[in-house]
């Protein structure tokens, strides 16, 4: 059969923007239940807010961890599923869970034995540590419940199965906007509880949310997950896992260190900055899980290609959803640069804090294309395709060798404008689309993992 350039049947399509569509809003939704929670509480108590955001810190690197894992899983179970093989995706998923459970259960004993020490990483202020104390106590329980949850979605993923994490991020963000609402203020005869109001809140959605998934894997016929050799050991397999999983672990965690160390860097120059990028940062994220939701979606088609093994496919697949990236990325930065009026209409700003947020949404708007082709082709087709390791060597240079030093220096040694420090913060989503393209034009990231 003749090679196509791109791609031209229909069900390929038809299959990638509806699972976009799902993962889109999807995360939307569990991005709107971070925003309730921060909204509810800043309105409540400065001190609740900080103490709050400081835990939220440590869940950050929780959410890494469990991203790790259920993207290894994807890598690898996406592949079976290409070769219409179930029960080593079983086996996986057991594999993923007990990995993932070990990790949960290590974080919720360091946050029991030193909690304050690590709070005291991000805040030296007694009273948010106290605020912060109190909320950590109650939702480090959540923590493995959370990686539980999305490694079993992630077993869904990989076999194309999105809509129900649609689904039960809809449900978190009711269950969890009502519950704080009431225990926060006191509602409704409730008593007012503050910050453990909005604790017992994301408990209470965190364990609804694993009940609802493991509910429907056990009715849902597709995959029958749960049917036989779910906690079967296979050697051979775990081997594979564990392969695939530690460089999307460290690749994952290096950046997710990175992040509030960006942030950090940025609220040592002025207040009128730390506004600034708030304001222009939050609809950046907004846009953002578009882009999150190409990778997701663009790993699981190609690990389904790399299954089937028809090299002239996953070639002509693997072009069409770069050339996606590209013309996505470029939409959304007309879309971020084209609402920087009205959106900025809606704050309350100083006029300097104006000023920087309308510059640094029109550099956004420009880093919103470049990172719309790197990450969902590093993170995406790449790492999909079966090459764990390239996202992991790119990041750890660009943000290490190259994006950290530069961004201290610009800030601290040459004390250069906010605006270009921010460019500096930013750069790496430029660069790391050259060894990227260059990279994705080899083709040998196309790795055949299944055994």
């Amino acid at each position: 059969m003749e090679e196509r350039f791109f791609t031209y049947n229909r069900g390929f399509y038809k299959t990638f923007f509806g699972m976009m569509l799902v993962l889109t809003l999807q995360n939307l939704v569990a991005y709107s239940v971070n925003m309730a929670d921060n909204l509810m509480l800043g309105s409540y108590s400065q001190n609740a807010l900080s103490g709050a955001a400081t835990v939220n810190q440590i869940f950050f690197m929780v959410q890494q961890f469990a991203l790790a894992f259920g993207n290894a899983l994807v890598v690898l179970a996406s592949q079976y599923w290409g070769e219409n093989r179930k029960e080593p995706i079983r086996v996986l998923t057991g594999i993923a869970l007990k990995a993932g459970l070990f990790c949960g259960i290590v974080i919720v004993v360091l946050c029991t034995v030193m909690p304050k020490q690590l709070l005291g990483l991000f805040t030296n202020a007694p009273e948010i540590i106290n605020q912060g104390l109190g909320y950590l106590n109650l939702l480090k329980w959540t923590f493995a419940f959370y990686i539980i949850t999305n490694i079993l979605m992630a077993a869904l993923r990989s076999v194309e199965i999105v809509n129900i994490s649609f689904y039960i991020s809809v449900v978190s963000l009711i269950i969890n906007v009502a519950i704080n609402y009431t225990l926060i203020f006191g509602r409704f005869g409730m008593p007012e509880m503050g910050i453990m109001g909005a604790a017992i809140g994301t408990l209470v959605a965190r364990i609804l949310e694993l009940v609802i998934v493991v509910i429907y894997i056990i009715k849902d016929k597709k995959i029958e997950l749960f049917k036989q050799k779910l906690l079967q050991s296979d050697d051979s397999l775990r081997k594979d896992y564990m392969k695939a999983a530690m460089p999307i672990i460290l690749a994952q965690i290096l950046w997710g260190v990175s992040v509030p160390m960006q942030t950090a860097i940025l609220g040592h120059l002025s207040d009128d900055a730390i506004a600034a990028n708030s304001v222009a940062t939050t609809f950046y994220q907004y846009l953002k899980v578009i882009v999150i939701a190409m990778t997701s979606a663009s790993a699981v088609m190609m690990g389904n290609g790399v299954g089937r093994g028809n090299m002239k496919r996953i070639r002509s697949d693997a072009r069409t959803l770069a050339t996606i990236d590209v013309a996505v990325g470029i939409v959304l930065g007309i879309i971020l640069f084209a609402l920087k009026n009205p959106l900025l209409s809606m704050y309350q700003l100083s006029g300097e804090a104006l000023r920087l947020a309308d510059h640094l949404i029109v550099i956004m708007s420009f880093v919103m294309v470049g990172m719309s082709y790197q990450m969902p082709v590093s993170a995406g087709i790449i790492q999909g395709g079966g090459d764990t390791k390239f996202n992991m060597v790119v990041s750890m240079i660009s943000t290490w060798a190259i994006v950290m030093p530069l961004s201290f220096a610009a800030a601290f040694w040459w004390k250069l404008p906010v605006e270009l420090v921010v460019i500096v913060i930013q750069s790496d989503q430029f660069f790391k689309g050259i060894p990227a393209f260059i990279r994705f034009r080899s083709y040998r990231w196309v790795k055949k993992l299944t055994n």
